[in-house]
């Protein structure tokens, strides 16, 4: 489309964040601008060139099934696959794959390109164009963006998504660079709008390790991990159509730090910028750089580190497990102490980098800032780190942008829905004092979200609002029904104890076969798959064999297995989401007077008058606040059903 200067939502930032949000807000029908410094750098992998991951392959299919691009992106661009945790309970396993990292920027490009409604605009935001508004809390509503080169630009609704980049500064060593990612500028002076809004701002650490020459690794000596076939869909409906880059995947290798290593990079603390003080943010305490690992956990004699091809044409190898600030020639030291790299070169050192971002307690569910209802944020500016926590921010962002200048009611995920919905409430919530990484952990419901029915789950809402187009709605739609026509065809079948059908069962399975069971009872037991059932049917005089064929017969199979042999659990984590649920429908004045509430600790106190809980469930997830101070505020509100409020 022709660019305009005016747009009904204007996104800065086209990284993951940027790219979904952009890309939702066009699909419900607003005019998008998109804007960048790079047009060939949508969704740049600046770190690691893989998608997925424990609990970060949920989020990815999550996005996927409510219309996203970040599924279709990893299954073109895939070069090597793994299902993690493929020997535990279906509620860990996820899926991860490495990405040629140019073809994944360039195939977001083409995506971004063939979008109706979504104009790209490169340049840097140097400024939010406030406008005076009374029923804001700020005072102010977004009225456009300024641009370095004296552009301005008109919107209703702004997303920001600006990554690492909001005063970016790079630090190696004691060298210090100005910029969100090596070859890229920084983002000077937006910070200074949104504090102009009365936002809180902190500062926040991330880093990468160096890039190495392929050619220089001694492959024969390391550990090879191969790839499993190239055949899994992080997208069930838009990766129809497309192929991998190659038909068989290549594989990483494995080798590790020893006692030389981490004696190189002790003798080097006094020039890391980590121990130095001249890296004020905090960083990722389960993704920490290798120096802080030698120093964290001293006792620890290696380090294990992935070799990971950064590409198919490409010679960059990255190095999974040493991200360091350490100088260039203690990185090159250090690295040719490990197994594998004693000749090995550089093609580009690692480095640290620190930025703002925004306490994201300051945000509505809908990732709106409280104060300022037509701003929203997404991606690391709230705190979080990787693509994919990023890109959920940013479907959740620009669809809600979309639905407040359309007056439509907000699209917010419950923590029982999805793990995006997770992550929202834990940063609205919680906050993010160090970069926050998704966790299947930090889902309570975990078994219910699971990476095999994301779009089971997720789907049909996207469709009600518009995000995903109606005929996908109704395959899913079909796959559910075939779903439970089968379970209850497996609840209804009973089979005979038959000689050949207890000797077949009772070889598989613990435990004795003497009297008539359901197929549904036979499969809940361990050792028996849901593929052994048709041969079970077959051998008892009621059985036929027949079982379920569909079109969609693996997808069917499935889940039937699963809601069958965790019928139990699945059960009582329902009960649970029940009872929450309770607590969720009790609503909390935005403008309660907690300070003024007695009976209540000082610091429940301080805490909830910061966060402004919605209901009494979010307030029972708030760090600080004990159960003894929910009862106080439950006893408050039955007392006060017009609950007193903060005069403004």
């Amino acid at each position: 489309m022709d660019m305009s200067d005016r747009f009904d939502i204007l996104v800065v930032g086209a990284g993951h964040a940027g790219l979904e949000a952009a890309l939702a807000g066009a699909r419900l029908g607003l005019e998008v601008g998109l804007v960048t410094f790079d047009r060939n750098k949508i969704a740049a992998m600046s770190c690691n060139p893989a998608i997925g991951g424990v609990a970060k392959g949920q989020l990815a299919r999550e996005v996927d099934a409510l219309g996203g691009a970040m599924g279709v992106l990893i299954d073109r661009a895939m070069i090597h696959f793994r299902m993690l945790n493929r020997s535990k309970g279906p509620a860990v396993r996820s899926p991860r794959a490495q990405a040629d990292r140019a073809s994944y920027a360039r195939f977001a490009g083409e995506i971004v390109d063939r979008q109706d409604r979504l104009a790209l605009i490169e340049g840097e935001v140097t400024e939010l164009i406030l406008e005076s508004d009374p029923t804001s809390e700020s005072g102010y509503r977004v009225a456009g963006i300024g641009l370095g080169d004296g552009r301005r630009l008109v919107c209703k609704a702004a997303v920001i998504t600006t990554g690492t980049f909001l005063k970016g500064l790079m630090h190696q060593g004691e060298k210090k660079t100005v910029g969100g990612r090596v070859g890229d500028n920084s983002s000077e002076h937006l910070s200074e709008s949104i504090a102009k809004l009365g936002l809180r701002l902190g500062r926040l650490k991330t880093g990468t390790p160096p890039r190495l020459h392929r050619d220089t690794i001694d492959w024969e000596s390391l550990e090879t991990q191969p790839s499993e076939p190239l055949t899994y869909k992080f997208s069930y409906w838009q990766s129809a159509e497309y192929r991998p880059l190659i038909e068989e995947g290549l594989s990483c290798h494995i080798t590790y730090t020893n006692e030389r290593t981490h004696e190189v990079i002790r003798n080097a603390f006094g020039r890391s910028p980590l121990f130095s003080g001249e890296i004020k943010g905090t960083g990722p305490r389960y993704c920490p750089s290798i120096e802080d690992k030698v120093k964290r956990f001293a006792d620890k004699p290696r380090h294990q580190i992935f070799l990971e091809p950064d590409g198919l044409d490409v010679v960059e190898i990255y190095p999974n497990g040493v991200s360091t600030s350490l100088p260039e020639d203690v990185q090159m030291d250090f690295l040719r102490t490990v197994p594998g790299l004693e000749q090995v070169e550089m093609v580009r050192p690692g480095y640290a980098v620190e930025y703002d971002y925004v306490d994201p307690t300051q945000l509505l569910p809908t990732l709106a800032v409280k104060t300022t209802p037509n701003l929203f944020l997404a991606g690391q500016i709230n705190g979080t780190s990787g693509y994919e926590e990023a890109a959920g921010q940013g479907i959740v962002a620009g669809t809600n942008a979309a639905l407040y200048l359309q007056r439509e009611d907000p699209f917010i995920l419950g923590r029982d829905e999805a793990y995006i919905g997770v992550l929202v409430d834990d940063l609205v919530t919680r906050g993010a004092t160090e970069p926050y990484r998704m966790f299947t952990s930090r889902a309570e419901h975990r078994l219910l979200l699971r990476a095999d029915n994301a779009d089971l789950r997720l789907t049909p809402r996207a469709v009600r609002i518009g995000l995903v187009d109606a005929d996908v709605g109704r395959r899913i739609g079909r796959t559910q029904t075939g779903i439970d026509a089968e379970i209850a065809r497996l609840r209804a079948t009973r089979i005979s104890p038959t000689r050949s059908a207890r000797e077949l069962v009772e070889s598989k399975a613990k435990g004795e076969f003497k009297k008539p069971l359901t197929l549904a009872e036979i499969l809940e037991r361990n050792g028996i798959a849901y593929t052994d059932l048709s041969e079970i049917e077959a051998l008892g005089p009621n059985g036929n064999g027949k079982g379920s064929r569909s079109d969609d017969f693996h997808r069917i199979s499935e889940q039937v297995e699963i809601a069958i042999k965790y019928r139990g659990y699945l059960e009582r984590q329902q009960r649970q989401i029940a009872e929450q649920h309770r607590m969720e429908a009790h609503p909390v004045p935005v403008e309660m007077d907690f300070h003024g509430m007695e009976g209540m600790r000082i610091e429940a106190r301080q805490r909830l008058a910061n966060v402004r809980p919605l209901t009494l469930g979010q307030a029972s997830r708030i760090e600080g606040v004990s159960p003894a101070d929910i009862a106080v505020l439950m006893a408050h509100l039955k007392r006060n059903p017009k609950a007193e409020v903060f005069a403004p």
